[in-house]
């Protein structure tokens, strides 16, 4: 007999599962495990092992960790390690090169400091000169056609035992051209000695005077065939100084056959005087009146050629330096 009442079923079986409902255990879905009876272990034993291998990867982790920063240091260690020892070689490599720019920096100054320094130091060639040509120079006193005094240099071209030939600047002793004229005195130190007016060249702005003094020493005139040249250290002699004569300094800015143009600062004492080489050599008589182009020199100073006193104011022998006693008239 059927009955329609509903029978009560144990929810455990003999074994102590848990039912199964239609066939299906209740602790899967669809046949398949929950994705946390998977990563979780649910014994004692499962779960040691799960930190075992977390315990394991982290010191994995750890070991590479350690190991690039062992290889970042050695690294560093050894960037710092070839640093600092290279850098005494560079230090000194560093300190050559800052002694070498120096040095070549002084070097240009010095190259560009030697014209000047060269100007500087003809000091000692000015007194060399003035030692060397001093006793030959004197100065020349006199008129001019007012009255006024005249004053210039004059140096010794020749001397015998009894008298000297000395040439001057006409523009010095232009009054005593004429008769009656003034004095003319040849100064040197505490000796004054009266000179007689014996040949001019006004054009040339030369003159020549002698005095009865015999035994003074002449100046040598530079060589015909070693003449000036632009560019060339030119010296203007006077008999007026301290030391009984005195010598100012420049270049030759251009040469010709008639006139030698120079920078030389010459004042009234230097007009006459000789126009030297470095060596002592005349090779001009300076003038501040000479033209040899045909204007006044202002500003502009010309020589005249030593050789152009041969021309109508002195005896000239060929191949010497110098002219002799005997002086044209």
């Amino acid at each position: 007999m059927r009955s329609d009442s509903l029978t009560v079923v144990s929810d455990e079986r003999g074994d102590g599962s848990t039912p199964r409902q239609g066939g299906v255990p209740s602790g899967r879905r669809g046949g398949y495990r929950r994705w946390r009876d998977w990563l979780l272990p649910r014994s004692v034993l499962g779960i040691t092992s799960m930190l075992l291998a977390f315990s394991i990867g982290a010191s994995l982790s750890g070991g590479v960790l350690y190991s690039y920063y062992e290889y970042r240091l050695t690294n560093t260690e050894k960037k710092v390690d070839n640093y600092i020892a290279g850098f005494d070689q560079r230090f000194r490599t560093a300190s050559d090169t800052i002694d070498a720019e120096k040095q070549n920096a002084q070097a240009s100054v010095q190259k560009e400091l030697e014209p000047l320094r060269q100007f500087q130091a003809e000091g000692g060639t000015l007194a060399s000169l003035v030692q060397k040509v001093g006793k030959s120079i004197w100065f020349v006193q006199t008129l001019d056609d007012t009255g006024a005094p005249s004053v210039g240099s004059a140096f010794v071209v020749a001397s015998d035992s009894g008298h000297s030939v000395l040439v001057t600047s006409y523009s010095v002793v232009k009054a005593a051209t004429h008769a009656p004229g003034p004095d003319i005195f040849l100064v040197k130190g505490d000796d004054r000695i009266k000179a007689h007016l014996d040949n001019w060249v006004e054009e040339s702005d030369l003159a020549v005077v002698t005095i009865d003094r015999g035994g003074l020493p002449k100046l040598d005139w530079v060589p015909q065939n070693e003449q000036p040249r632009v560019g060339e250290r030119a010296f203007v002699g006077s008999g007026l100084g301290a030391g009984g004569a005195s010598v100012t300094q420049g270049f030759v800015s251009d040469v010709s056959q008639n006139a030698l143009q120079h920078d030389a600062a010459i004042g009234a004492p230097f007009q006459g005087g000789p126009m030297l080489n470095s060596n002592g050599q005349v090779t001009g008589v300076a003038s501040m009146t000479y033209a040899p182009y045909g204007f006044a020199p202002s500003g502009v100073h010309y020589a005249v050629p030593i050789r152009s006193t041969c021309d109508k104011l002195l005896r000239c022998p060929a191949g010497n330096n110098s002219a002799t006693a005997s002086n044209a008239r």
